[in-house]
This record gives C-alpha cells, sequence and structure tokens, in this order.
C-alpha cells in the first residue's frame, strides 16, 4: 500500500510540476473539476446526463487549458523539453488525447448520418432521443479510454502503475480543487504563471 501510495503522489506532483504552470489552465481545471464533481453526483441519477455534463463542461475546460494555454516552450524549471515530458508522459499525453477528442467529436456526427449506427442501435426519434444517445456513446468512450489506458499500462509498465493512475483519474477533480481553488484570484492580480511549482517537492 505504502508503495501505491507513493507511485501516485509521484503521478500527481509530475502532472503537476509539468502540465500545469499556466494560471488560465488552473482556473479552466477548477471549473472541469467543479462540474465533475456535478457529474460523478448524477451518476447516481442518470449516467447519460452525467456523461454529457462531463463531456460538454468539464473535459471541454480541461482540454482547452492544456491545448491552448499551457506553455510549450523549454521546461528550464524541471530541464525538460516539451517533447520529454510528452515521451514520458504516463496517461493520456497531447496526442493521445486528440485521438480521445476526435472520437468524441465523430460521436454526434456519426449519429446524425446514422441514427441506428448502422442497425447496431434502436434509432432515436427526437433530439432529446439523440442527445440521450450521444451521451451514452460518450460515457462508454469515457469508461473505455480510462480502462484501456489502465491495462496498456499494465503490461508496458506494471499494475501498480495501472491502477494507480487510474485511481489519479477518478480522483482528480478532488485534488483539482485543492491544488487550483485560488487560481481565479491569482489571475485577478495579474499573476499568468504560477511561481509554486519552481518549489521541491514537499
Amino acid at each position: 500500500m505504502n508503495a501505491f501510495m507513493e507511485t501516485l503522489r509521484t503521478l500527481r506532483w509530475d502532472d503537476h510540476r509539468y502540465y500545469h504552470h499556466n494560471r488560465i489552465n488552473q482556473a479552466l481545471h477548477l471549473v472541469s473539476a467543479l462540474s465533475f464533481l456535478v457529474a460523478y453526483a448524477w451518476l447516481l441519477v442518470d449516467p447519460v446526463v452525467s456523461a454529457l455534463i462531463a463531456w460538454l463542461v468539464s473535459m471541454m475546460t480541461r482540454q482547452a487549458g492544456h491545448f491552448f494555454f499551457e506553455p510549450k516552450s523549454y521546461d528550464h524549471v524541471n530541464q525538460a523539453t516539451h517533447e520529454h515530458k510528452e515521451d514520458i508522459k504516463v496517461g493520456y499525453n497531447l496526442f493521445r488525447k486528440m485521438v480521445l477528442m476526435t472520437l468524441w467529436a465523430a460521436v454526434p456526427v456519426l449519429l446524425l448520418i446514422s441514427p441506428d449506427v448502422f442497425g447496431t442501435i434502436e434509432p432515436h426519434a427526437d433530439w432529446n432521443g439523440y442527445a440521450r444517445d450521444v451521451g451514452a456513446a460518450w460515457l462508454f468512450i469515457g469508461v473505455g479510454g480510462l480502462l484501456f489506458r489502465t491495462v496498456h499500462l499494465f503490461f508496458i509498465q506494471d499494475v501498480r502503475t495501472g491502477l494507480a493512475w487510474m485511481t489519479k483519474i477518478i480522483t482528480d477533480p478532488f485534488n483539482d480543487v485543492v491544488l487550483y481553488h485560488k487560481a481565479p484570484l491569482h489571475l485577478l492580480r495579474g499573476e499568468l504563471i504560477d511561481p509554486a511549482y519552481y518549489g521541491q517537492r514537499g
């Protein structure tokens, strides 16, 4: 258990210090985390609505922060190029995220072109049914993407790393609220880059 928790702490620390320097990115992660918590609660009420919240709000804000605001130049503090950080990324690096987001974007288009997905599902009868079909597909992609990378890590690294990464992803919304709840305030003060990541790991 100690080894598992240490692996989890390392994954969280590496993710923060490598990929969360920009305060806008941090603020967007706060929005993402809060909406993910709403989506988690909604899982108990309606998983399809939960998936719609998670993808339309949580994932959009989260990935926008990474794609558009996070610096991709040489990281002098961590002495690493962006390419090196992408190579050693345990979870979904930007390329893998692009593949995942492409699948996400393709779902609504596919359901418009073929409401029954080539005879595999009952076709929707109205826009509400369309939205629920999209949400159900997005729920499948979200769970599938999590499980696929977890099992993949079992083989390319080890079972502990895979399980620790899965735990990190599931608990990220709680951790991000703790880490980034002051990001909007820092932005209002004109601070664009977080100076805290210059510190040593606690």
